[in-house]
């Protein structure tokens, strides 16, 4: 497989052209030829004229691509080396929707070919590539798994919005259901990887460590958010905290915040899942969950006291909020937890002007029903830095100032203004 594809023989195709997908066609691109699938044409109508949907990539990076951008799955019968690269997100119910990746399968099933391999990128439970993946396959292409088609797993490691690590600078996890499959599939991403590879034994394996690597991260920083609210009732400054026990050469450097977005804040609830139909109850993970996704509840909760403290009138108040997007300096809305800090302002009756000028307001609008005022209109009697966003982080006491009073609160959620705003123009207050 590797060696035709080399040679221009064979096809790589992408299934899914978001954060994850479209930088990795994109970098397969420059070598061989690569077929980038979609199901949304608007978004592919955009690709093809060199524009990334999701703001990450520059019109550059489509530069010297051999690509072919399409919505029809139909075209993906030229390919041999199919990739998926879909969503995995949770539901409502906090359980793993594999709709996507599901119809992502169905879809490649279809077309699949005797000799073709299957590699998922998705962020999974260990063993849903082998016990929901695969039976699809089968069943829709008529083949037979490791005799027909080969299907390995090399969970993605994109990290929106750093532009340091980057798809070919991060070490590449590899796997394949058998010894050929794993070389084959090695070879392959070796060609764009310039980090190294690393071939995981088994198709669990490379599925179980790109799950912990984010639970590892949520847990840590549940324990942070936790010593926040117990640091809070004591009067102490939890950043004064930490970074006086930061002095310790091996102290892990994690700190309290909304953990939102696509990875640390939904790949736990897959492995909660898988662990809880085996008949066991991960306690730490799911505590771990269970803080992180209160802490914006409890952020609310803190400034209404503090509102209450003043003799104001909560309801009625005026709060702004800067920043929806999940992390600092990207598009990308989904999982957002600055929503739980809208929603539990506006359940007090407060009014809530939300700004940012990095998120699509059509968006915001569509996935939570959240209007994205175009400019400020102070006086506030909250403003909280929700997002640390380049564009606020250049900002000083005076710009925060004149968007409230003296009796203001200012609400720092990452602490990064600590010693650097004047704290006697506000009453300031961070985790």
């Amino acid at each position: 497989m590797y060696e035709d594809i080399t040679k221009g023989e064979k096809i790589i195709s992408v299934i899914g052209l978001g954060y994850v997908g479209l930088p990795i066609a994109l970098e397969f691109a420059k070598k061989v030829k690569v077929i980038g699938f979609d199901i949304k044409a608007d978004r592919v109508e955009q690709m093809k004229k060199g524009i990334d949907p999701s703001r990450e990539l520059k019109k550059e990076a489509f530069e010297g691509c051999d690509i072919e951008f399409t919505a029809n799955p139909e075209d993906l019968k030229a390919a041999h080396f199919h990739i998926v690269a879909v969503p995995t997100p949770i539901d409502d119910h906090h359980l793993p929707d594999l709709k996507p990746l599901i119809a992502a399968s169905e879809a490649v099933g279809k077309i699949l070919k005797k000799g073709d391999y299957v590699v998922y990128e998705s962020t999974v439970y260990p063993g849903c590539t082998e016990e929901e993946c695969i039976p699809v396959l089968e069943e829709k292409s008529g083949l037979s798994f490791a005799k027909d088609f080969k299907v390995g797993f090399s969970p993605e490691r994109i990290n929106p919005g750093d532009k340091q690590h980057t798809l070919t600078t991060i070490k590449k996890v590899v796997s394949g259901n058998d010894a050929e499959a794993l070389e084959n599939i090695a070879k392959t991403y070796e060609m764009v990887i310039t980090a190294g590879i690393h071939r995981a034994p088994t198709i669990k394996v490379a599925e179980a460590a790109k799950i912990i690597e984010n639970t590892q991260r949520d847990v840590n920083i549940a324990l942070m958010n936790e010593l926040s609210m117990v640091f809070n009732k004591m009067d102490i400054n939890t950043l004064d905290v930490l970074e006086a026990a930061g002095t310790k050469w091996n102290f892990l450097n994690f700190f309290p915040g909304l953990v939102g977005g696509h990875c640390i804040g939904v790949d736990p609830y897959y492995l909660l899942y898988k662990a809880k139909e085996l008949g066991y109850h991960p306690r730490m993970i799911d505590s771990g969950r269970s803080i992180n996704d209160g802490m914006g509840a409890y952020v609310v909760k803190e400034v209404v006291k503090k509102l209450v403290g003043q003799d104001k009138n909560v309801k009625g108040s005026r709060v702004l909020i800067m920043g929806i997007t999940f992390k600092e300096d990207v598009a990308d809305i989904r999982n957002s937890k600055i929503v739980d800090l809208v929603k539990e302002f506006e359940s007090f009756g407060v009014n809530v002007d939300v700004i940012d000028e990095m998120a699509d307001p059509k968006e915001v609008k569509e996935e939570y029903d959240i209007d994205i005022v175009n400019k400020t209109d102070g006086p506030y009697d909250v403003v909280c830095v929700a997002v640390q966003h380049e564009a606020y982080k250049k900002m000083g006491s005076k710009d925060f100032s004149d968007l409230g009073t003296k009796e203001s609160i200012f609400v720092d959620i990452k602490g990064i203004f600590k010693n650097k705003v004047d704290e006697k123009q506000f009453i300031y207050w961070s985790l």
